[in-house]
């Protein structure tokens, strides 16, 4: 029996089709995968509704004037689940996980530069309260990003 989340062949093909080109007509997404439009249409909305995929715009930070990127480790005392919802709320901040290991939780920020980064760290991550410290490790070259999870 297939579980809510579990998903099958057709849905795995939709996924695809969608992550080469999330803006594909249902037409053509429907003759990709072997189902008809209408069956298409309604695993799409299915999966979005069970919050499987979500379908949005990605940005390349670098075009959009965010050159300088980092991950950050945050070590807290205390709550680390207060500590990240806090930081969460950073605008710079895209990625925040509670981590087990040598810190509490890893920040991923995309800045304008090497001085808005130590802005941000300096005055909004470790200024949070219960922060104990931080590592920064700064991004010299991005070479794998992907978003296929999941479908293989």
């Amino acid at each position: 029996m297939k579980s809510e989340n579990q998903l099958d062949e057709f849905d795995k093909s939709i996924l695809r089709g969608l992550q080469a080109d999330g803006r594909l007509p249902y037409s053509k997404l429907a003759s990709a995968v072997g189902l008809s439009e209408a069956a298409t249409r309604q695993r799409v909305n299915r999966m979005i509704e069970r919050g499987v995929m979500q379908i949005v715009a990605v940005t390349d930070p670098i075009k959009m004037g965010y050159g300088y990127q980092a991950m950050v480790g945050v070590r807290v005392q205390g709550d680390p689940q207060v500590v990240a919802e806090k930081i969460a709320q950073i605008d710079n901040a895209d990625y925040v996980v509670i981590t087990a290991g040598r810190y509490d939780m890893i920040v991923e920020l995309f800045c304008r530069d090497a001085d808005d980064l130590l802005e941000i760290v300096g005055t909004q991550i470790r200024a949070t309260p219960d922060v104990i410290s931080t590592e920064i490790m700064s991004y010299l070259r991005l070479v794998k990003q992907t978003y296929d999870w999941g479908i293989i």
